[in-house]
């Protein structure tokens, strides 16, 4: 098993993910084998019309945390594809930084399953609550 450090991650933000998800200005709080907590900066592009982040954007980062916390665990990225991702949305999150805090659940040889607790920086009341699952896919095409 290799390692998954900081660096790593920080050059999958801009080595695996389409550019639309690194518009999402996401950084690194945290790895470590049971998870991952990434940070998404407040910005208004984010925003709906009534100030609300939106829902498309706070899905996309409880899926990206996910991904670190699945490859922190495994102790190095591997290419997979979400399979399934259920949302609960609590309270509206507004001009506040969104933090998630992906924890693997499972981590098999071909599926890996996780939840990502959303809250905005200063309030530890729940934003959101998601479940994942993933498929994990061979290295070689």
């Amino acid at each position: 098993m290799t390692t998954f450090d900081r660096a790593t991650a920080e050059e999958m933000i801009t080595g695996v993910f389409a550019p639309w998800v690194q518009d999402l200005n996401l950084s690194i709080e945290s790895l470590d084998e049971d998870g991952a907590v990434l940070r998404m900066r407040f910005s208004d592009r984010l925003c709906r019309d009534n100030g609300v982040i939106c829902g498309q954007a706070l899905m996309s980062l409880a899926d990206t945390a996910m991904v670190f916390a699945v490859s922190s665990a495994a102790g190095a990225y591997r290419p997979m594809t979400t399979v399934d991702q259920t949302m609960h949305f609590l309270r509206p999150a507004m001009s506040a930084d969104v933090l998630a805090e992906a924890k693997v659940v499972r981590l098999g040889r071909s599926m890996a399953f996780g939840s990502v607790t959303l809250t905005t920086d200063g309030d530890a009341r729940p934003v959101a609550m998601a479940q994942l699952a993933y498929a994990l896919l061979s290295e070689s095409k």
